[in-house]
């Protein structure tokens, strides 16, 4: 009966806990008090160690059951980026601007900067696993009265309290709090690495952005001057007519009227121009004036639309941020079993050895050796609700940690589907575009016959070429347009970012901590 009340008793409780109380009953105490302990011990347990209630409410988002859409079934299958996939663009400009940003970029090394702060992180969680040792000497001269010391002292009493000592300690760490707090700093320092690398995705991404930019911003100038050009001829044409007498001031002024603006456009774009090359030296971590050596970009991409073939799922090892958040989980969960370990009781192991003695000049002597050694055990009882408290938060934060995850990849999937969709309107785009500044260059080409045969006049000639540069133009911003969202491409497919900790199996057995 007795050993049923035990049984009873220890309902729930860690099984290394029921093997202790087994243990004091049946070897180390009498039959009587070993289940008065038992009983006193697991009432005070059970009390303190109530977890109802209490659980995270997230799942993790199963990437595969999402629809990766039309676009990407439909796409044709590529291999996952390069590391170095801003060389496609064949620049070597760009590449020595990207290598710059990765080695002085202040924001990329403010993420490493973090990484070594989670470390240092680890490091500490690590040292309370192991064995403390630490030395300890005290010379203290003192003086009590007769009151404070002893009544039946005539006067006061001075006397030295020597000691020098070494103390150890080891936490047993029966319900593996130290050991999860550990692991929990671990995964922090592995999502650390993989936010470094996100941070240097975005960058990489902004540098060849930024690049395709300024690009843009010269072919654009070379379509505004060649239109500046024809508009100074249209003037000079009007202005001959009318000293001919075959034309009015009125046709003068209008064609004086667009000069201006066409001329402001230039200043404009010269404006661009400087900014982005303020923008490129600042993301290569450097000062504005380094901007002034950027030279015309040369840029060339000929790569047709695909995407891997492992959407979505492939997704969760290739996108650093997505891998980042995988860890955060990982950590929180980690952080919830500390919180309940907490409830349990904590049971050190404690020596020290030394010297001590209430004489200086006997204190080396070998009658002042003093030691000792027990166990220190101290169990949560009425804490006010804080350990539940702290548990709620861990809960929660694992939630926010979760739903962190869930959102990151169902944006990531959504990124990807968005440029790939884009590439391919883009590409339409040009062939139509590409069909109509052909177009433009033969009418220009006929008007230009025609015109040495005095079949027409030059401003038939001049009117060809204002279409023709319309069409110029629209062919450059859409060039731009695809190599920038080839870049955005890049960056949603993680920018041959590969995470070899697998963490995904792990994840998942957090769902319900």
């Amino acid at each position: 009966m007795q050993i049923g009340l035990i049984q009873q008793l220890t309902k729930r409780q860690p099984p290394i806990y029921i093997s202790l109380m087994k243990y004091l009953y049946l070897n180390n105490l009498g039959r009587n008090a070993g289940l008065a302990l038992a009983a006193i011990a697991c009432g005070l347990l059970a009390s303190c160690a109530d977890f109802s209630g209490m659980k995270p409410l997230s799942k993790l988002q199963d990437a595969g059951a999402l629809d990766a859409g039309v676009e990407l079934r439909a796409a044709p299958v590529a291999v996952w980026p390069d590391e170095q996939w801003w060389k496609d663009y064949g620049d070597p400009q760009l590449d020595g601007l990207v290598d710059a940003a990765i080695a002085d970029n202040p924001n990329l090394r403010l993420a490493r900067a973090r990484v070594g702060q989670a470390q240092g992180f680890a490091a500490t969680a690590r040292a309370a696993t192991l064995p403390q040792v630490e030395g300890d000497a005290r010379f203290t001269r003192t003086y009590l009265t007769r009151d404070e010391f002893s009544p039946s002292l005539v006067g006061a009493h001075t006397y030295w309290e020597d000691s020098i000592l070494l103390r150890a300690s080891y936490d047993l760490d029966l319900w593996g709090k130290d050991e999860k707090a550990l692991e929990s700093a671990l995964d922090s320092v592995k999502a650390g690495e993989a936010e470094t690398q996100a941070a240097r995705l975005s960058l990489t991404t902004a540098i060849v952005q930024a690049y395709v930019q300024l690009s843009a911003q010269f072919s654009l100038r070379d379509v505004v001057q060649a239109n500046l050009e024809r508009e100074q001829k249209v003037l000079d044409i009007a202005e001959r007519r009318h000293r001919a007498g075959l034309g009015t001031e009125l046709e003068i002024n209008e064609a004086a009227t667009v000069l201006p603006d066409t001329q402001a456009q230039i200043e404009r774009i010269d404006e661009n121009i400087a900014l982005a090359h303020h923008q490129l030296a600042a993301l290569a971590g450097k000062g504005p004036g380094a901007g002034d050596a950027i030279t015309r970009p040369v840029l060339a991409l000929d790569r047709p639309v695909a995407v891997p073939e492992a959407l979505p799922a492939g997704l969760l090892g290739h996108r650093p941020d997505i891998v980042a958040q995988r860890w955060r989980v990982e950590a929180a969960g980690k952080n919830i079993e500390v919180a309940k370990a907490r409830f349990y009781p904590d049971i050190n192991l404690v020596a020290f050895a030394g010297v001590a003695s209430l004489s200086f000049s006997q204190l080396l002597t070998g009658s002042t050796t003093t030691g000792g050694f027990g166990p220190a055990i101290s169990l949560p009882i009425f804490e006010g609700g804080r350990l539940r408290g702290n548990l709620r938060v861990q809960d929660a934060s694992y939630d926010a940690a979760v739903e962190t995850y869930n959102s990151t990849v169902i944006s990531a999937l959504h990124e990807v589907a968005d440029q790939v969709t884009s590439l391919r309107s883009i590409a339409l785009q040009l062939e139509r575009t590409t069909a109509a500044l052909a177009s433009a260059k033969l009418a220009e080409q006929q008007a230009l016959q025609g015109f040495h045969a005095g079949l027409t006049d030059y401003l038939s000639v001049l009117n060809t070429q204002a279409s023709l540069l319309v069409q110029q133009r629209n062919q450059a911003q859409l060039i731009a347009r695809q190599l920038e969202t080839h870049a955005a491409l890049m960056k949603a497919l993680g920018g041959g970012y590969h995470d070899t900790a697998a963490a995904s199996s792990q994840a998942s057995t957090h769902n319900t901590p």
